[in-house]
């Protein structure tokens, strides 16, 4: 049965890997996932991932109250705001991760548009993608120093059409990804970041 201490362990593992990575250096990126009520563990603001424990979360209710904090001096990461709309707008998500890798920024730069075309890899699968030589994109949002802005970018562009993939890109920021457990965020995490290495390799 997941607990809301299995949550956090989760997150936490993930966190690790993904720093030794070099996803989540210092205090960069962040992770959530949905608790059995609704409600979800986010990482907490300014905190190192590479030594991240399962105090260093705060519980958000679905509209952002504060529930829940295991220290007090804990704050909502600073891109709550992206998470809450993810969980809005995808009813299924159970967890969304956010990481930061010199790969998914330098990846923007291949862009055409608001979107990047994804090489028709087998390894596209883990993105959900069964075709034969798919032809999909990420989509891709403008960086602003102000998060809400980016949510609401995500909240206008995803109500009109929905995402080929489960992931998006943020102009030299990073990527996010969701899915329907920890699990299968991470792995989604993952594939996109060898998705994302392959186009830098092709040039």
């Amino acid at each position: 049965m997941t607990t809301t201490a299995t949550v956090r362990a989760d997150l936490v593992a993930s966190a690790q890997q993904f720093y030794q990575l070099g996803w989540m250096l210092g205090t960069a990126g962040n992770l959530s996932a949905k608790n059995p009520d609704g409600s979800f563990w986010i990482t907490a603001s300014g905190k190192s991932k590479g030594r991240l424990t399962e105090q260093d979360f705060v519980r958000l209710s679905p509209h952002g109250q504060v529930l829940e904090t295991p220290l007090p001096e804990n704050r909502p990461s600073a891109e709550t705001s992206i998470h809450q709309a993810i969980y809005d707008l995808f009813p299924e998500a159970q967890a969304c991760y956010h990481v930061h890798s010199v790969e998914a920024n330098l990846v923007t730069q291949f862009c055409e548009g608001d979107c990047l075309s994804l090489p028709p890899l087998e390894m596209i699968k883990g993105l959900g993608i069964w075709e034969e030589n798919p032809h999909v994109s990420m989509p891709v949002f403008e960086n602003y120093l102000d998060v809400p802005k980016i949510a609401q970018a995500l909240r206008d562009r995803f109500s009109q059409s929905c995402p080929e993939v489960p992931a998006l890109l943020i102009r030299h920021h990073g990527v996010t990804v969701w899915g329907t457990s920890p699990t299968e965020a991470h792995n989604r995490v993952e594939i996109a970041e060898y998705l994302f290495r392959y186009i830098v390799a092709l040039g």
